[in-house]
């Protein structure tokens, strides 16, 4: 009975280390980084919002420059008309600028329309495809910014 009272303490205090060990064996032994930056003790800088117009000045869709480049002849998107997933058609200018309403797999200047989103449509030719975003007009150059 002596034997498995040493095997049970042996096997309760291996338990008992390795629950002890396991969070630095599972941290790899490295140590926790410390801040040597000490806690702020005074109050906060808080710096003020900037102005409203700097909004408006500022575009909401911007094409990056690159690869992801729209090629010259990509539809201009004007809008999208209808319920999304219901028989919804994109509003498109054409090359002599007048405008014309295409639905999903019609084409206009060789680009299949494939999908549409709520602020833009996806367009293949070829193996290529685009996503082109509603063309929106420059808001930094309108007189007075919308109230």
């Amino acid at each position: 009975m002596a034997v498995i009272e040493r095997r049970l303490l042996f096997a309760l205090a291996c338990v008992i280390l390795l629950a002890f060990a396991a969070p630095f064996m599972l941290a790899g032994g490295r140590a926790v980084p410390t801040s040597a930056d000490p806690a702020p003790t005074g109050p906060l800088a808080i710096e003020p919002p900037p102005a409203i117009a700097t909004a408006y000045s500022r575009r909401l869709f911007v094409q990056a420059a690159g690869d992801d480049a729209l090629p010259a002849d990509a539809p201009d998107l004007i809008g999208i008309v209808g319920r999304l997933g219901d028989g919804a058609v994109a509003l498109v200018r054409l090359a002599d600028g007048s405008s014309r309403t295409i639905g999903i797999g019609e084409s206009v200047d060789g680009w299949r329309l494939d999908a549409l989103a709520i602020d833009a449509a996806s367009f293949t030719r070829g193996g290529r495809q685009i996503r082109v975003a509603i063309a929106t007009d420059d808001v930094s150059q309108a007189e007075d910014p919308p109230q």
